[in-house]
């Protein structure tokens, strides 16, 4: 440290004051690094290291169980068409963080081994400050825009909260968990646009090391130029940027296409029977040798016979074509069957297409990017089997393609809609593939559960349970000010099983780490009665299923008016509690009817019910101008709000009935049959940290059948298939129901076969 004697006689000065060093001093007092190294405010070499247990909360084996399953050794099928053994591809539902975090440190790290290594990630983070990540539904042949979930937009937002410092911190720590989880033969891609493109760089360099950067790939949005200020030249392209772990890195040529022209140069052909034919094929227009050949004795078919590449290739495969013995076979060979099947690609993509409103593949879904873009990445740096990732998964593009070219992949977002919208979509590309007769995976969604809600809390989800009972219960105190806050009502001392009052309604809230049990609404209304209070409202993370509509009802004919209502991840983000931002939902209701016949059973849908509000009917309505309009959700319908020339205001319900609100359903036949294992992570009798299975008491949701609402069909079963049981006997069967926000609701009912 080269510090004379004044200057260090006034840090020691500054430092008792409490006061901020100059600038000087950054160089002096630390020691320098050996490279350019990128800094920033608040920048830490800390990474977060937590392990919590995913839960595992549906599991997807077949699209359709009406549909006959076919046998696919490559996946290790069984008989009924359902994974019995190998990989199964995982949608994970939370902080990417945390969700990192867990898989690097966690068991999950062994199953990821165990299939290969992750090869690649690829990553689309949130690159524009100003980005609307509302989505639009359809509602009545109208548009309802549903905003992001607080817990999104506060993400989102705020990672801009100090600019480009906060949102560099933000990537830093993820790309740090990102390359300490991939393979060493593994690459990552980051997709990233002018606003952040130079701050990645440097990260990606610090973080992946400089060496290790191979290219940046420059995307030239075809028919996507954003116009932007008219003073300035329009935006162009994203930049793409790709760095492997290792030296040991996988890549594989990548071809663009050719342009689709003929040449009347003939290939000659033998039939299997041996009649020999020439054959135009497509091409390039890139030079060519001056070849000659003989082709006396060779006939030409009526009209000529024109193929594309790919038939030719799989001719040649098969030793069908005829090559002729000459100096140039080789070139001949190679001209042919290479470079026509178009030019090699370099780093400029200017061939890709934006998505359009026609596009089959598009979701609806803010920011989605094209399948074959993720097609190209997909070929060039990993090969068939392999395990990709993403954990900015949003739509789930980099899933579907995974799916499509026969790759594993772990997707992860922290939008409940964006999980939803991949679910479908992934049902979606096993639908296409089961019916063109190609293997395809199961996967599972998971999430981080009551853990994540528990570790927000401050309660440290590794200790054993009586230590973790015993944490729970000295932040008690702290958990419930967070919720009652949020709820905006009072806390009440010495009145259980109540915690609070808001106005004449007294509020219980649910534990932090288990679901709102029957027992405790029954408690709840008679110790209401006892004092003479007819509201009560009850607020918890989940609920026993089934209590909805029937305990709503009990208590009402007993004179107790009763709310049951989800409390949102929200209230864990302070900003969000601060901005009064935080909306608890009430429990959405489900009915439905079963039909069994011998051994078989259907589930027909009967009712459903919410009551959603997104915003102020009487308030939009005042400050919207004549001849205006917009849609909305006010006490559990979406309505739209019109007001004419005179300013009339009027009021049209769009959901007229209770499906208007349902956009997906599926069912579990035998709900009870797959008990739902954690692997807790927890210190052992000698401190060492150990893996331990154990049973939550809960079971696995596997969606054996289900309907759906897409963008081009917006139609809904209201009645399974038929299930056929192994056997006569009592079995639980599980209805899970979604609606247009991406909420959902579970029914079980037992049955007799």
């Amino acid at each position: 440290m080269d510090l004379t004697n004044d200057e260090k006689r006034e840090v020691q000065a500054l430092v008792a004051k409490g006061e901020a060093l100059p600038e000087k001093y950054r160089w002096k007092l630390f020691a320098q690094p050996r490279q350019t190294e990128l800094i920033w405010p608040g920048k830490t070499s800390e990474v977060t290291n937590v392990v919590l247990p995913f839960q595992v909360i549906e599991h997807v084996d077949e699209p359709r169980v009406e549909s006959v399953a076919t046998t696919h050794d490559l996946f290790a099928t069984g008989a009924s068409g359902r994974q019995s053994g190998g990989w199964t591809n995982k949608l994970i539902w939370g902080d990417n963080k945390l969700v990192l975090s867990s898989l690097k440190n966690g068991p999950l790290r062994r199953e990821i081994e165990a299939a290969g290594g992750l090869k690649l990630v690829y990553i689309d983070p949130p690159f524009d400050v100003g980005a609307d990540f509302s989505f639009d539904i359809e509602v009545g042949g109208e548009t309802l825009t549903k905003e992001a979930s607080v817990i999104e937009d506060v993400a989102y937002r705020d990672t801009w909260g100090n600019g480009a410092d906060s949102f560099i911190s933000m990537i830093s720590e993820r790309l740090h968990l990102i390359r300490d989880l991939l393979s060493e033969e593994g690459s990552v891609y980051v997709h990233c646009d002018w606003r952040v493109n130079s701050h990645i760089r440097l990260v990606l360099d610090e973080v992946m090391g400089g060496h290790n950067f191979r290219n940046e790939i420059v995307w030239r949005r075809k028919g996507g130029t954003a116009l932007g200020d008219m003073n300035q030249l329009s935006t162009a392209y994203d930049s793409i940027y790709w760095y492997s772990k290792s030296d040991k890195y996988t890549f594989n040529q990548i071809w663009r296409p050719a342009p689709e022209e003929y040449i009347e140069e003939q290939f000659r052909y033998n039939d299997p029977d041996g009649r020999r034919y020439m054959i135009n094929v497509m091409r390039s227009p890139s030079p060519r040798p001056n070849l000659k050949y003989d082709y006396k004795g060779f006939k030409t078919p009526p009209n000529g016979w024109a193929v594309p590449l790919a038939t030719m290739q799989k001719m040649d495969s098969e030793n069908r074509l005829h090559f002729p013995d000459s100096k140039d076979k080789q070139i001949y060979k190679k001209i042919y069957l290479d470079e026509y099947a178009g030019q090699q690609a370099n780093n400029l993509w200017t061939d890709i297409s934006t998505l359009k409103g026609g596009a089959v593949e598009l979701v609806g879904y803010p920011t989605q990017k094209p399948e074959a873009l993720l097609e190209r990445v997909i070929n060039a740096s990993t090969n068939s089997g392999d395990l990709i990732a993403d954990f900015f998964a949003g739509s789930g593009t980099t899933l579907a393609t995974s799916e499509k070219l026969g790759r594993k992949w772990i997707g992860c977002d922290l939008g409940r809609f964006g999980i939803h919208t991949t679910r479908k979509r992934m049902i979606g590309v096993q639908r296409e593939l089961k019916k063109a007769n190609k293997p395809y995976r199961s996967f599972e969604i998971l999430n981080l559960g009551k853990y994540e809600r528990q570790f927000f809390a401050g309660i440290d989800p590794t200790l054993p349970e009586d230590q973790r009972r015993v944490e729970s219960n000295r932040k008690q105190a702290d958990y419930l000010a967070l919720i009652l806050g949020a709820y905006k009502c009072e806390p009440m001392n010495q009145s259980p099983p109540f915690h609070g009052r808001k106005g004449s309604t007294l509020v219980c809230v649910g534990p932090i780490d288990s679901p709102v049990t029957r027992s405790l609404v029954s408690e709840s209304v008679e110790a209401a009665l006892k004092i003479g209070v007819n509201s009560v409202d009850i607020i918890g993370f989940e609920f026993e299923m089934g209590l909805t509509p029937h305990a709503v009802e009990e208590a009402r004919d007993r004179g107790v008016r009763l709310a049951l209502r989800y409390i949102p991840k929200d209230v864990f983000d302070k900003r969000a509690v601060d901005k009064n931002q935080v909306v608890f939902y009430d429990v959405a209701y489900v009915q439905v009817e079963t039909k069994a016949k011998t051994l078989s059973l259907t589930v027909t849908l009967a009712d459903f019910g919410v009551s959603y509000r997104q915003e102020d009917s009487d308030k939009i309505a005042g400050e919207m101008r004549p001849k205006g309009s917009k849609v909305t959700v006010d006490q559990g319908q979406v309505v739209k709000i019109s007001k004419d020339a005179a300013g009339t205001v009027t009021r049209e319900v769009l959901t007229k009935k209770w499906t208007d609100w349902i956009d997906y359903w599926s069912v579990d036949f035998d709900y009870h049959s797959k008990q739902e294992i954690l692997t807790v992570t927890a210190p052992d009798a000698s401190g060492n940290m150990v893996h331990r299975p154990q049973w939550t008491g809960g079971y696995v949701f596997e969606n054996e059948w289900q309907s759906f609402r897409t963008r081009r069909d917006r139609n809904l079963e209201l009645t399974s298939a038929a299930h056929t049981y192994p056997a006569k006997g009592k079995y639980f069967v599980a209805v899970k129901v979604i609606d247009i926000f991406g909420n959902d609701t579970t029914k079980v009912v037992e049955v007799t076969i």
